[in-house]
């Protein structure tokens, strides 16, 4: 989504659709979810060394609270950052047992979740340009009714980029095999300790991969 690239793409494929990767979407999503998951966790952290400092000034051991799974707070929040990545339908029995305790003590978090889940299923449910520009129209709504600053960020991104981020249901394109190659070129340079001589590479590149 830089404007750099998008113009670097207008320029030298002034003819092509240019399509904004799902994945750099989703994962703009999954880091604002995570980043209410963090502020909670400090959040723990100075409230459990809080206790611990009021415990010692009387001289007494604190005991932190232990949920039914075996956690405590500050662990719930440490050991919940996988299952925030995941679809609920991936997680394993402890994954299912630490959500629901994780949702029940941050409703906001479940609610994040939800906003992820929802921009995720866009993307795999969608078959037209038409369907996926409504559906993200009513998920904007769901995101401003939210009031997640971190996702209204989001929501404002995908309102600048809305047409290369439409552009992917058309043929449902991503740039995966463009990642591809660009590994191939990096493992190939990496084998000659870098590149002297630019038009012998780009050469030797178009004669083996072209």
């Amino acid at each position: 989504m830089a404007n750099s690239m998008k113009t670097i793409a207008k320029k030298c494929f002034p003819k092509a659709i240019q399509v904004t990767d799902r994945f750099h979407v989703q994962k703009l999503a999954t880091e604002a979810l995570q980043d209410i998951r963090i502020k909670h966790r400090w959040d723990a952290i100075d409230l459990e060394n809080e206790h611990i400092k009021q415990a010692r000034s009387i001289n007494k051991k604190y005991e932190p609270q232990v949920f039914s799974n075996g956690d405590t707070r500050k662990q719930l929040l440490a050991r919940s950052r996988y299952l925030l990545y995941k679809t609920p339908s991936n997680w394993i029995e402890s994954q299912h047992e630490r959500s629901e305790i994780l949702f029940s003590e941050y409703p906001d978090l479940k609610t994040a979740f939800d906003l992820v889940q929802g921009l995720r299923n866009i993307f795999n449910s969608a078959r037209s340009i038409e369907v996926a520009y409504t559906k993200l129209a009513h998920w904007y709504n769901d995101v401003e009714q939210s009031g997640f600053r971190a996702f209204n960020t989001i929501a404002n991104t995908i309102t600048i980029n809305y047409r290369s981020i439409l552009n992917y249901f058309i043929n449902r394109s991503t740039n995966a095999s463009a990642e591809s190659f660009n590994a191939k070129i990096k493992a190939f340079r990496a084998q000659f300790r870098g590149v002297k001589n630019v038009e012998f590479f780009l050469y030797r590149l178009t004669t083996i991969f072209a």
